[in-house]
């Protein structure tokens, strides 16, 4: 029997900073770029009831470790469920099982996070977050660890929302955090843009972007739902997580590609290039460059890593046992 460690939520919740995710990201995105194996994700749907069943993996052999994550969401309970895998890429053995639900915002904000700090210029000062939900909020808390943004502008289309984030973050951040009334009050003269939404259509005008701003795009991962216009995929320098991924489901780059405003090779490179340093990132400082991030098991695996040799540290988590398949794949019936 080999002792897999399970990790809840609440076990893993305190055990890495928003700055620790994003060098454990940055790192497995590093190897990516040096040929690390990861896929986009598989989505299946149903309807009646109406959900949604979603995996991706990695293997990141530097890290030493390899895995993905599973979820669930919709469906008749109307909740959804986080469970990540864990395995040791040198013996196969599963490390852990984790409920990734706690880290999910963060892991997700770290690769955000590593594009700003990969393609945003170096003198960015302010940023502009679209959406107020918990993935924006993980992708605000791991933006600041790589700039010193002077100030940090929030919309959302409820009033009471931003108000509540920007109040929220004003009591944690140097930076001055204000709600606006409109997309455009935020991204106008942003140097940095992030939009966390679950938006089905462009939620800012993409000739609002001023020259040298960067955009991290990461609430959408549908062929028919987008979050930027094809303006400002047209103006971008485009960089997506995993170049596969852009036919499958970078919907935002699938429509203006329809729309002839682009062809296929406005694909600059994928962020694992740039971090490894096989490709340029960003070269001019007017420059507008786009991270489109539909979530890998890059970041997945990196951050399971992460807080699994955490939780060993702190002496958090439940062992349970598991059976390799040379004692347990036997055929052999077992009456009761």
């Amino acid at each position: 029997m080999t002792e897999t460690l399970f990790l809840s939520s609440d076990a893993i919740e305190d055990l890495a900073s928003p700055a620790e995710y994003v060098e454990a990201v940055r790192e497995g995105y590093r190897q990516r770029g040096h040929g690390a194996p990861a896929d986009p994700r598989s989505a299946y749907f149903r309807t009646d009831p109406d959900g949604m069943f979603t995996d991706y993996a990695a293997l990141l052999p530097e890290t030493g470790a390899m895995g993905g994550y599973m979820y669930s969401a919709g469906f008749d309970a109307g909740d959804a469920w986080f469970v990540t895998p864990l395995f040791d890429a040198q013996s196969g053995e599963p490390l852990a099982i984790l409920d990734g639900a706690s880290m999910n915002p963060f892991k997700t904000g770290a690769a955000g996070a590593v594009a700003v700090d990969s393609l945003a210029r170096e003198d960015a000062t302010t940023l502009a977050v679209i959406g107020t939900g918990p993935q924006a909020r993980g992708q605000v808390h791991t933006a600041v660890t790589v700039r010193d943004f002077e100030e940090v502008r929030v919309y959302s289309p409820t009033a009471e929302n931003r108000t509540a984030f920007a109040d929220e973050f004003a009591a944690q951040l140097e930076a001055s955090v204000r709600a606006v009334s409109s997309s455009e009050a935020a991204v106008a003269g942003a140097d940095v843009v992030i939009t966390a939404t679950t938006s089905t259509e462009p939620v800012f005008d993409g000739e609002h972007l001023e020259p040298g701003a960067h955009v991290t795009a990461m609430g959408q991962y549908h062929p028919d739902k987008r979050e930027l216009d094809a303006t400002t995929i047209e103006r971008s320098t485009y960089v997506p997580d995993l170049r596969e991924r852009v036919s499958q489901d970078a919907g935002s780059f699938i429509a203006a590609l329809e729309t002839g405003r682009i062809s296929d090779d406005h694909v600059h490179a994928e962020l694992g290039d740039v971090v490894a340093g096989t490709e340029p990132g960003r070269i001019d400082a007017d420059e507008i460059t786009v991270f489109d991030s539909g979530g890998t098991g890059i970041e997945t695996v990196a951050a399971a890593s992460l807080l699994y040799e955490r939780a060993l540290e702190n002496d958090r988590g439940t062992p349970i046992p598991f059976a390799p398949a040379s004692e347990a794949l036997t055929g052999r019936r077992r009456d009761r």
